[in-house]
């Protein structure tokens, strides 16, 4: 089960704390900054340090004693993509990288569309696949959960490719949401660069297994990549993991410096670890 009930009572507490910047300028139910736009009142949420008072609703803070913030339904929309990578990469772990990658996407969806947010599922694996055209609202999260269980593991992946596509197709930046493990053979880089310059608000989901940040081997083996079918015999002793936890080590530190360069977000998520607090790390767009 991508959701169960009490998962989704924390996501309803975290939802009103998602923040996009990105904006797509379509019909929506976010404050617009354009001046001289019109807007309606839409509902209240709790307010949250850093709200901008001139929208606290005074007279029911008045009422209840508790400040609460209007939100208004108005002349912006965002679209939160969520690009989850189905390499066979993605099927080691225990549960499954893949499992974990759809569970955080599925929240995140929640999270949009509780928001009256539209949201869209797209698979990374073998090209680009569009699962679903965005949808919005409530209603559509039993099939935002449908598309996102249908996702299977299969081939490699390009996820500088995938993400170009994205950019390249989407009429409306929004926030883009990768979800991966990120080891891929190619850089992606430049495509997140380009997706932050075009209007996107980026965040790097990273799902590991728990063998892939504290390897527990010793002795010979045959490595079989999971994506080429590629074979390599190592010896696994105290220098080859080391040299290997450097590298891993290395490419964290890449994925940090590139959410901060495009001013996004980088979340680390550890396959046999609690969900919600990587989730919440992900509403305060933190750089794990």
């Amino acid at each position: 089960m991508l959701l169960d009930a009490s998962f989704a009572r924390e996501l309803e507490a975290l939802r009103r704390r998602l923040h996009v910047r990105a904006r797509s300028g379509g019909g929506g139910d976010r404050m617009s900054r354009r001046r001289g736009s019109s807007a309606e009142f839409l509902e209240h949420r709790a307010y949250a340090p850093g709200d901008d008072l001139r929208r606290i609703d005074w007279l029911a803070f008045a009422r209840t004693g508790e400040p609460v913030f209007k939100l208004f339904r108005a002349e912006e929309d965002v679209v939160v993509r969520l690009v989850v990578d189905a390499s066979l990469s993605l099927e080691a772990g225990e549960p499954s990288k893949l499992e974990i990658a759809k569970r955080m996407a599925a929240a995140i969806g929640y999270m949009a569309l509780a928001g009256s947010e539209r949201a869209q599922v797209l698979s990374a694996s073998e090209g680009l696949t569009f699962v679903s055209e965005p949808s919005r609202g409530r209603a559509a999260l039993p099939k935002l959960l449908r598309e996102l269980d249908r996702i299977e593991p299969r081939g490699g992946t390009d996820l500088s490719r995938a993400i170009e596509q994205v950019t390249l197709r989407s009429p409306r930046p929004g926030m883009l949401v990768v979800v991966s493990d990120f080891m891929d053979s190619g850089p992606f880089d430049a495509a997140i660069t380009r997706a932050s310059a075009a209007g996107h608000d980026v965040t790097l989901v990273q799902v590991l297994s728990r063998d892939e940040v504290e390897p527990r081997y010793d002795g010979d083996y045959a490595l079989v990549d999971a994506e080429s079918g590629a074979a390599v015999e190592v010896t696994m002793d105290a220098s080859a993991i080391e040299a290997y936890l450097e590298r891993l080590n290395q490419l964290v530190l890449g994925l940090r410096a590139l959410a901060k360069k495009v001013r996004g977000g980088y979340v680390r998520v550890i396959t046999d670890e609690p969900l919600l607090p990587p989730v919440r790390r992900f509403v305060g767009r933190v750089v794990d």
